[in-house]
């Protein structure tokens, strides 16, 4: 597979692959990508909803649209759109749908209706950001849990828009939003690095600390994950799709484009559960 290297460490623009047509060792070589480069972009691609909903099952198992929100419409209920006219930002850094005991593996995310300018996302490489981290802070995040919690951005919507059921997320009908724990660092399960897995979205606090060093604590991780050098940004154009490991990112959609609409459909890959750092 052909591909433009983004950073050293992290993003890649992918060449010579028709999303709509991939072939076996072209799924083999996506997956290898996925996890060694964490961000992938493609451009100049023709996929539909039905295309973009074939290409996942190609990639992976797929989720529901969301454990919240419903499909883009009955007959894709994978697809979760993102529509700036009903409130679809995502201007606050996040990983996807940490609050669920399995969040995703990963997404695909497809441009279907971009401003005429602005609307840029920006990936943060959590594993890099883990790695570059001072040894005497590593050694005590590798020791902490944090609770995930889905109520602040998705619990009105549920009680009101959804009347209290959800959609069906590993097996069962979500029908209320309970938080959960993760480890503060989470092992990936193919590679073994150890990346940040806390993010301002869904994460509400540090398990076993005061409030106040709670917050300190976090405030730390976030404002290093998303370092300068830590971060790519894509520009979309039309016909762009970005596919992202959820394991090991986190991202953030530029809400810089005023009364413009912008639409964005995303699909998420069936995860495990999140395991962190053994103890010594």
């Amino acid at each position: 597979m052909i591909f433009d290297q983004l950073s050293p460490h992290f993003g890649a623009i992918v060449h010579g692959i028709d999303l709509s047509k991939v072939s076996d060792s072209d799924v083999a070589d996506i997956r290898a990508a996925l996890v060694e480069r964490k961000v992938l972009f493609f451009r100049d691609q023709t996929l539909d909803d039905d295309g973009q909903v074939a290409l996942g099952r190609r990639i992976g198992e797929l989720t529901a649209s969301h454990p919240v929100v419903g499909g883009v419409d009955s007959e894709h209920p994978e697809v979760y759109a993102l529509d700036s006219t009903d409130n679809g930002f995502a201007d606050v850094w996040h990983t996807d749908v940490t609050f669920m005991r399995r969040p995703p593996l990963g997404s695909i995310l497809r441009a279907v209706t971009l401003p005429p300018t602005g609307g840029d996302t920006n990936w943060a490489d959590a594993q890099l950001a883990y790695d570059s981290l001072s040894a005497p802070v590593r050694e005590l995040a590798d020791k902490l849990v944090a609770v995930h919690d889905g109520n602040r951005e998705f619990g009105y919507y549920l009680a009101q828009r959804r009347g209290g059921r959800g959609n069906e997320w590993d097996g069962e009908v979500v029908t209320k939003l309970e938080p959960i724990e993760h480890p503060v660092i989470r092992v990936h399960p193919e590679t073994g690095r150890r990346g940040i897995f806390v993010n301002p979205g869904f994460t509400s606090h540090i398990v076993g600390v005061s409030e106040f060093e709670s917050r300190a604590i976090l405030d730390l991780l976030y404002a290093h994950l998303t370092k300068p050098e830590h971060i790519v940004r894509h520009r979309w154009r039309p016909g762009d799709v970005a596919m992202w490991d959820n394991r090991s990112t986190a991202h953030y959609a530029n809400r810089d484009y005023g009364t413009d609409r912008r639409v964005m459909h995303r699909i998420t890959l069936r995860g495990d559960v999140p395991v962190g750092v053994p103890a010594s």
